[in-house]
């Protein structure tokens, strides 16, 4: 793979505005081409909150709740209601999204674990992921926070994929004051050292960047040259997210200002270049309310998207009707297609797990994308 195609210098210039962004666009536009074609795709999902309970104590989340005040476990009979509701709408992945060791700081937690069978949360989640693949035909992708190399080995049987967000590599932003002050689990090198781990052990993985809490341009950038670096070690990364931030009503920065729509698509723009032709790159459509603007700066995929579930991280931002994607997509010179939460490339024994790789494969086209019945492509 190859990537940093732009100058670090050059690159903050452009965030900063000093640059015009018409020749950025036109370059990250060229590149997404060369790579991808004229095909855009996106993972038919639905959310599986796992637990909303987290030790951290983020200043822009809502997805984490404290016991007595909606912070619990989903059960396997709801975990597996989910999945069947998705298996019915002829969806391909469960995401499996989850706070961090919470067993860590409530004793609830650990209480509802010990009735499980348990000791970790993640001991939960692989007993979930065993559970919709034994009674569904989804595909779990886990977004479980820091994994162990036990962890990682522990899911990569039931997943086909698994991500963690960098979100930023600044120390800067745990400090006191910061968004990530204590919560050990968003130190820039603890999670750096988890996407690592899911490399060395052939893990298709999603990571990326959360835009707009507080870091400055250099520290963007910076993030991204960490994930292009990564990305060279092990080209285990199957896709960069890259996310604007929303302020949220009953959080500590729901006054704080959202990255303004153009220098977002610089921003964008600026990762294409950075992470090269073959990445995909994928920005979340129900976060903009024009989210076309995206495939001028470079995109090829649109992450997952839910005919069934809210966005529990975004509960505010509902997800666009499927068609409305597709006719979006079309309008800009696009073919939509489903892909499964592994990417065409990485559907291979390299990296899937033996015992999972024939079900995936079962369930692909023959390049790779997500066979979906009754589905017709329009170019």
């Amino acid at each position: 793979m190859h990537t940093r195609q732009i100058d670090r210098e050059l690159a903050i210039a452009y965030l900063d505005g000093d640059v015009p962004a018409d020749t950025l666009l036109e370059e990250a536009a060229r590149l997404r081409d060369e790579g991808h074609g004229r095909v855009v795709t996106y993972s038919r999902k639905v959310f599986v909150p796992i637990t909303t309970l987290c030790r951290d104590t983020c200043t822009y989340c809502t997805f984490v709740k404290p016991p007595g005040a909606g912070g619990q476990y989903l059960t396997p009979d709801d975990v597996l209601a989910i999945a069947r509701a998705g298996d019915s709408h002829d969806c391909t992945e469960a995401l499996l999204t989850l706070g961090d060791r919470p067993e860590a700081k409530w004793p609830q937690a650990q209480e509802f674990l010990e009735s499980h069978g348990c000791e970790t949360t993640i001991d939960y989640v692989v007993q979930m992921a065993q559970l919709i693949r034994s009674e569904t035909r989804l595909f779990p992708h886990a977004n479980p926070g820091i994994m162990s190399a036990s962890d990682v080995a522990a899911l990569r049987p039931t997943n086909v994929s698994m991500g963690l967000m960098l979100e930023n590599i600044s120390d800067r932003l745990t400090e006191p004051g910061m968004p990530h002050h204590n919560c050990p689990d968003k130190v820039p090198a603890v999670r750096v050292e988890t996407i690592r781990e899911a490399g060395r052990q052939k893990v298709p993985f999603t990571s990326g960047i959360l835009v707009g809490i507080g870091e400055t341009n250099a520290e963007i950038i910076d993030s991204l040259l960490a994930l292009a670096d990564l990305q060279r070690e092990n080209g285990h990364i199957q896709e960069f997210i890259i996310q604007n931030f929303r302020a949220k009503a009953d959080t500590r920065m729901r006054h704080s200002p959202e990255p303004e729509i153009p220098f977002f698509v610089r921003v964008v723009a600026l990762a294409r270049v950075i992470l090269g032709a073959e990445a995909n790159l994928q920005v979340p459509p129900n976060l903009t309310d024009d989210f076309s603007v995206y495939l001028d700066a470079g995109i090829n995929d649109w992450g997952g998207v839910s005919p069934v579930t809210i966005d529990w991280v975004n509960p505010e931002a509902p997800w666009p009707a499927l068609e409305r994607l597709e006719s979006v997509t079309r309008a800009a010179g696009f073919e939509l297609r489903p892909r499964l939460p592994v990417y065409p490339e990485y559907l291979s024994d390299t990296w899937i797990d033996p015992g999972l790789l024939p079900a995936a494969v079962e369930r692909a086209t023959d390049d790779g994308y997500a066979d979906i019945p009754n589905m017709t492509r329009t170019p």
